[in-house]
């Protein structure tokens, strides 16, 4: 994968991610702000099992005493206590695993009540007196003196009492303060705010209806999108930590890559310099035919270390040479047919000192195949066609080439017209087609200049 497409990856990635984020954050915020609404009434009201509700519910207990009155509203002379005293606790309980952050409870009333006293928050009462209502919060209800609110009271043994009628209700609102701390209300807890009243007695208020009102503050971890990104995130770093890793590797084996080339093209250039320092008239040769087969191969489509090898095989093809006598190789006039031999066997020679050449696959195959001809004349094997292997084939036409286009003992460097009809009219005999077709597409370019 490329540099540029692996960042447009990875910066996408992210910027998903980051959306992601955004996107839970933004569900979270929405999910907090809603205002949940839960009634509760009768048995769903007074019972003891809101353990088992998955979800913010209120249960109301009542604790009887013995606290009795007489309460005789329409002054009839009544003697004979008829009214009792109940301590009631609302336990608010969040059965959830979000924070409840605020709460407040609405109790509306059925019948007469008589409200003495009541702990941790305050009280916003609503009373209908005469077709009117009247509004009134009472911070403390401990604390409460009639005197100071317009409310319907009544006063019993010197304790003045709210007097709540059927259809009447207070809206209970929850204490911040560092002692009662009501809310918020953490997950799988609760809190319990207490009334004591008065009701008539042998009845109760179960009948009575209550509304809760609550927010949650849910936090954004606790967002399956929010973890699902969060874990993305992780990956993400992974991948970058990883791709980092790998890059160093890659880079440490590119440099070692790069370095072994360097030692393996100055070793090879330097034996290869050996060979052509015993004819001055093919100095050179060597490295000219490496370029001229390494151009061909890239116009075939060669890239890379499988370009570096044919260039390498290439550059060693004429190394049977060194155990060619001096005076056959730079005999200024026509070798005899036993000479001619000698010369010959540089092919097998090469392909024998190639043979333990491990570092470069097939690096014997330019060096013992290069003088084979398309057409089967050629030697040390006689092969034809494709049975020459392609490295061969293209040194075969590179060789050629820089043959005719340099200055030999016995000859001057030819011109381009001659070597381009030479290598046209060769085409199937001694060099293959398609890849005499590629030599003269560069000659015709300029890619492998003539004359130089």
């Amino acid at each position: 994968m490329g540099k540029g497409k692996k960042e447009i990856i990875f910066s996408v990635t992210l910027i998903a991610i980051a959306a992601a984020f955004l996107l839970s954050v933004w569900k979270n915020s929405e999910f907090n702000s809603v205002k949940h609404y839960k009634t509760f009434t009768g048995e769903t009201l007074f019972s003891s099992d809101g353990k088992k509700d998955r979800d913010v519910v209120v249960k109301a207990v009542p604790r009887s005493s013995t606290w009795t009155k007489v309460v005789d509203i329409e002054k009839n002379g009544l003697t004979k206590r008829n009214y009792q005293a109940y301590t009631y606790d609302f336990s608010v309980l969040n059965n959830t695993r979000d924070e409840v952050s605020d709460f407040s409870f609405k109790l509306t009333f059925s019948r007469d009540v008589f409200l003495m006293s009541a702990w941790n928050g305050s009280l916003e009462i609503h009373q209908n007196v005469d077709g009117v209502e009247v509004v009134a919060i009472v911070p403390d209800l401990r604390e409460f003196a009639a005197s100071d609110y317009e409310l319907r009271t009544v006063n019993f043994d010197g304790e003045s009492l709210i007097y709540m009628k059927p259809g009447d209700y207070l809206v209970y609102k929850p204490s911040t303060s560092q002692n009662a701390l009501e809310v918020p209300i953490k997950p799988h807890e609760g809190t319990t705010p207490g009334f004591i009243m008065y009701v008539a007695a042998g009845e109760s208020i179960e009948d009575s209806s209550l509304e809760l009102a609550y927010y949650f503050h849910r936090q954004p971890s606790s967002e399956m999108l929010f973890r699902v990104a969060a874990f993305c995130l992780f990956l993400w770093f992974i991948a970058q930590i990883i791709d980092g890793i790998i890059m160093a590797q890659l880079k440490k084996y590119n440099e070692r890559h790069e370095r072994d080339n360097e030692i393996i093209n100055e070793s090879i250039e330097t034996f290869i310099g050996f060979i052509d320092a015993k004819d001055s008239y093919t100095n050179g040769h060597s490295k000219r035919v490496a370029i001229y087969t390494k151009l061909i191969a890239a116009e075939m489509g060669y890239t890379g270390e499988e370009l570096d090898r044919i260039y390498y095989t290439a550059l060693l093809h004429d190394c049977g040479k060194i155990g060619v006598p001096d005076n056959i190789l730079r005999k200024p006039s026509r070798l005899t047919d036993e000479e001619f031999d000698i010369m010959k066997s540089h092919t097998v020679h090469g392909g024998e000192i190639l043979s333990s050449f491990k570092s470069l696959s097939h690096v014997g195959d330019g060096a013992l195949y290069h003088h084979e001809r398309y057409d089967g004349k050629g030697y040390p094997s006689g092969l034809a066609g494709k049975d020459i292997p392609l490295i061969a084939r293209m040194i075969c036409v590179a060789d050629s080439f820089d043959a005719m286009n340099t200055n030999r003992v016995y000859r001057k460097r030819l011109t381009k017209e001659f070597i381009m009809n030479e290598i046209e009219a060769n085409k199937g005999k001694q060099f293959d087609p398609k890849i005499a077709d590629v030599m003269l597409k560069l000659l015709k370019e300029g890619k492998i200049p003539i004359g130089i």
